[in-house]
């Protein structure tokens, strides 16, 4: 018995590292499925409604992936219109800079005892430094965006070929279960496919609203560009935790380069305040769903994880994958202690309050049906 516990307790740990290390020396291969495979999950809904109006399989794929490369490249064009913006203010945040640099300049000269001059040659060897990198971090960049380039139109033939191929891969699972499983199998890859695509779908809407009631709050704050930090501090969501605390220390600091003061500062964290709550208490129960929620613990080891293994692309996948993989798990018996592991456990008062608002939401939906 002590044997058979042994080796299953080393079996799991090969399959870690093993998993670990496909992970980490296949990521230029499995990053681009992971985001058609994501994205093929998001479009499948609307394919499958295209095909129902009448329209040819290969239209109704193809359809939405076309929508989907226009949504991305207005939003695309929409951030590069409001950098040049920025940029055209460039004269004033220079003098903006320059006055905060006098500041720190002098603050490090009383507090640390170093002396203006000094200062000035440390910066100058370190801008030195940097200019000697230059040419090669440039022909990093440009070798970069042509990989991402690249990467972007793979993701888009794969999107294509999931979804065309669908049949096809989901009778590749059922053959690699038994008989008596089949029925069982095929029930939870529709769940999976459609929790997948709803939690999906409901991010979306979910973004949307956040970019609306940043927009507002920070138009009502004074802040600057605000639109384009609405949609910074609403794409960033994407990355529960990090990313939201992110853009709002990136709001708040090119607001105060550009003049901003206390009063505004002090603006953005109400706005910040709540945004999150309706997100928390609102958006969240009503729009994305409890199907796919995952607590604070495991988001954070999660988004930590695949940020060692994957990079920025991983912060960005790790909620989805995490979400598709808990699902799989709530319907497959011997992974259910895997699926309440990572799986959040609210306390009654908010379970009950959000279950409230959701019941309200479905028949506000019933009422407008």
């Amino acid at each position: 018995m002590e044997n058979k516990k042994l080796f299953r307790a080393v079996a799991v740990l090969a399959i870690l590292v093993l998993t670990v290390v496909i992970l980490v020396y296949a990521k230029g291969f499995l990053v681009p499925i992971a985001f058609a495979a994501v994205l093929s999950m998001l479009l499948l809904p609307v394919t499958k409604w295209l095909q129902r109006k009448g329209l040819g399989k290969v239209v109704s794929i193809l359809l939405p992936v076309f929508s989907l490369v226009v949504l991305l490249s207005l939003l695309v064009f929409f951030i590069s219109l409001q950098v040049s913006d920025i940029a055209s203010d460039a004269n004033k945040l220079e003098q903006q800079l320059t006055e905060k640099y006098h500041q720190a300049q002098k603050f490090v000269s009383e507090q640390l005892d170093i002396a203006p001059q000094k200062q000035e040659e440390m910066i100058k060897k370190q801008q030195a430094s940097a200019s000697e990198n230059m040419g090669s971090r440039i022909a990093g960049l440009l070798a970069g965006l042509g990989g991402f380039l690249a990467n972007t139109i793979l993701v888009l033939v794969y999107i294509f070929l999931f979804i065309y191929f669908r049949g096809h891969i989901k009778g590749f699972i059922m053959r690699m279960v038994p008989k008596d499983q089949e029925a069982k199998t095929a029930d939870v890859v529709q769940k999976v496919q459609k929790v997948s695509a709803q939690y999906l779908s409901g991010l979306f809407m979910m973004i949307v609203c956040l970019w609306i009631m940043y927009g507002i709050g920070f138009s009502i704050v004074g802040v600057k560009h605000a639109l384009f930090f609405a949609v910074l501090c609403g794409l960033l969501e994407i990355v529960p935790f990090v990313g939201n605390l992110t853009g709002t220390v990136l709001t708040v600091s090119m607001s105060l380069v550009q003049g901003g003061g206390t009063s505004m500062v002090v603006g953005i964290l109400v706005v910040y305040g709540l945004v999150q709550f309706i997100q928390t208490y609102l958006l969240e129960p009503l729009v994305v769903g409890a199907e796919v929620n995952i607590n604070p613990l495991a988001t954070i080891v999660g988004l930590v994880a695949f940020q060692i293994l994957w990079g920025i692309p991983g912060m960005i996948l790790a909620i989805p994958l995490m979400g598709m993989f808990k699902i799989v798990c709530d319907h497959v018996e011997p992974l259910k202690p895997y699926a309440y592991l990572i799986g959040s456990r609210q306390s009654g008062k908010e379970s009950a309050f959000k279950k409230k608002i959701k019941d309200w939401g479905k028949n506000i939906k019933e009422k407008i049906k």
